[in-house]
């Protein structure tokens, strides 16, 4: 009879199978493009809103100097009781910024120069102080009554101009044919 022998465990004809290993994990560079386009994006706004903040900080500066270019000339004719000096100071500044808006603004006169102040919306009061300068430069002094008045005119007038969307536009000029 036969002797029955007992399978090793030492001699299996099958390979030598090795642990299960993971894959490594994913590196964080570089980054999954949906984060390439939100830092574009974030830079992109950032960059909008340091180039906002500037411009609308040099246009509060500018609009501060323009004001108080207007109280000095105010405060040297308190002082000193010119003014001619004051009609013309005041003229001069609207005529800067005016010109901003409309490039013949310093050459202008009589209704082509209302017609450029009558684009910012004033009262016709004002507008009428303001068409007063022209002539109040070449008065004697004695006939410059209402000074705090026009210059009144002219701060109310200003504030409004140095803003740009309150400017209306042109009106066309039609020539007959």
């Amino acid at each position: 009879m036969m002797a029955v022998t007992a399978p090793s465990s030492a001699a299996s004809p099958g390979p030598n199978l090795r642990d299960i290993h993971l894959p490594p994990q994913p590196s964080w560079w570089p980054p999954a493009p949906g984060w390439w386009l939100l830092a574009v994006l974030s830079l992109a706004l950032l960059l909008l809103g340091v180039w906002w903040w500037n411009r609308r900080r040099r246009v509060l500066r500018q609009r501060q100097q323009v004001l108080s270019e207007l109280d000095r000339l105010v405060l040297q004719h308190r002082q000193d009781g010119d003014h001619a000096t004051l009609a013309s100071g005041m003229h001069q500044l609207l005529r800067r910024v005016a010109r901003r808006h409309v490039a013949q603004a310093a050459h202008q006169r009589g209704e082509a120069w209302r017609q450029t102040l009558a684009r910012v919306p004033v009262d016709a009061s004002t507008l009428q102080h303001l068409m007063a300068l022209d002539q109040l430069m070449y008065r004697p002094p004695a006939s410059f009554d209402d000074a705090d008045a026009v210059a009144a005119a002219a701060r109310q007038w200003l504030r409004l101009a140095l803003k740009p969307a309150s400017w209306k536009p042109a009106i066309a000029e039609h020539a007959d044919a």
